[in-house]
């Protein structure tokens, strides 16, 4: 009998679910969220406020509500994984009529406390869905071209109105997101090969509408692409953002300017300091040093993430934590190399370092649902 185990037995039914919390994860979603408060408290100039108060607020909420989905059995978020999924989607058609717009795009709802994000949610509860479906399907039909097509539906109905909005990054990090999670659960490799070859068909055709009737994306997304392939194209419109991104980035240096001394954000250079462009400000004040530490955070999160889903049996269970790591990997994965100029500008936060409300309170509800099936999982020989 382990520590952990003799433990339990001696306290009371109520309290042993804390002793099988995930407590490193915790403190490691805590460091990342206490880098970003410092980060919001410098490029405000030493002020708590507009940012890093709020931030605060909403990371302590975060954790409650991580805290309340971990203490539910997991059973129980399998049962509602359809229902949590067909909201997702209620929501996204509710932008389409009643949502508020803001910098060129309709993506939110005004619940009044709070601005809602539904894109954001649709993330999660698609890996709850594709999970819950790949539970219940016989593994031996997993690659069978009918239940790969009705998995592929599932990820094409968000996806579908999110690009609607327009949000380009949300609608790719769905699409990789719940590919990732069909490749996890068995999927053939051969499948993923076509969609990579209609990918390419389909970048050609995006490329060559450009200018007609039927052109498929908007004008300032072709500018992305443009500023994203020659930034130099135009320094003082689409291709601000990167020059001024990668001037930050390498002004830092190995050791980086120093805490509230980087100028790309103190003197307004760098566009969405707060938000999208946030990683540039910290590797402009903390350097290549800075930089590295934030990703050897990040790669402990998922190592804590896989170790779990190792261990557990429910393929359920296994599923939607693999899924919610490899969102999360998405996440900043996406953010760091749009930043750096490695992919176009795409709109898409640094998790729980980056600004906003929706995105934070969504990826806590998905490390509840990971710490859910930690404390669930079946224990013993």
């Amino acid at each position: 009998m382990s520590y952990l185990e003799y433990a339990v037995q001696r306290v009371p039914a109520g309290l042993s679910k804390v002793l099988y919390v995930n407590w490193a994860l915790v403190v490691l979603l805590a460091a990342v969220a206490g880098l970003g408060w410092l980060m919001l408290y410098s490029i405000a100039g030493g002020s708590l406020m507009p940012w890093a108060e709020p931030q605060m607020k909403r990371f302590a909420a975060g954790l409650v509500l991580m805290f309340a989905v971990a203490f539910v059995p997991i059973w129980f978020w399998r049962n509602v994984a359809g229902l949590a999924y067909g909201l997702s989607l209620v929501l996204l058609l509710g932008v389409e009529f009643f949502g508020s717009v803001g910098m060129g795009a309709q993506r939110w709802i005004d619940l009044g406390f709070i601005r809602l994000q539904p894109s954001e949610l649709a993330k999660i509860t698609l890996v709850m869905a594709l999970a819950a479906y790949y539970d219940w399907l016989d593994i031996r039909r997993t690659s069978r071209p009918m239940w790969v097509l009705l998995a592929l539906v599932l990820v094409l109905l968000p996806t579908f109105l999110v690009l609607r909005q327009p949000d380009l990054g949300t609608g790719i990090l769905l699409l990789l997101g719940g590919g990732a999670v069909m490749f996890l659960a068995g999927v053939s490799w051969l499948y993923f090969a076509a969609v990579i070859a209609i990918g390419l068909g389909g970048m050609t055709l995006v490329l060559a509408s450009r200018g007609t009737e039927w052109q498929i994306l908007k004008d300032y997304q072709y500018r992305r692409i443009d500023s994203f392939l020659d930034p130099s194209i135009d320094p003082l419109g689409a291709g601000y953002h990167i020059n001024q991104s990668k001037i930050a980035l390498g002004s830092g240096g190995w050791s980086g300017r120093g805490f509230m001394q980087g100028t790309q954000s103190r003197l307004n250079f760098l566009p969405e300091k707060h938000t999208d462009f946030i990683f540039t400000s910290l590797a402009e004040e903390f350097g290549f040093v800075g930089g590295v530490s934030l990703l050897v955070l990040y790669g402990l999160i998922l190592v804590f993430c896989i170790a779990a889903a190792l261990k557990m049996k429910d393929r359920f269970a296994q599923l939607l934590t693999l899924g919610v790591a490899a969102t999360f990997f998405l996440y900043f994965a996406v953010n760091m190399a749009m930043v750096m100029g490695l992919a176009p500008v795409v709109g898409v936060p640094l998790p729980l370092v980056s600004f906003g409300g929706s995105a934070m309170l969504v990826l806590m509800f998905g490390f509840g649902l990971v710490q859910s099936a930690h404390i669930h999982r079946p224990r013993g020989p």
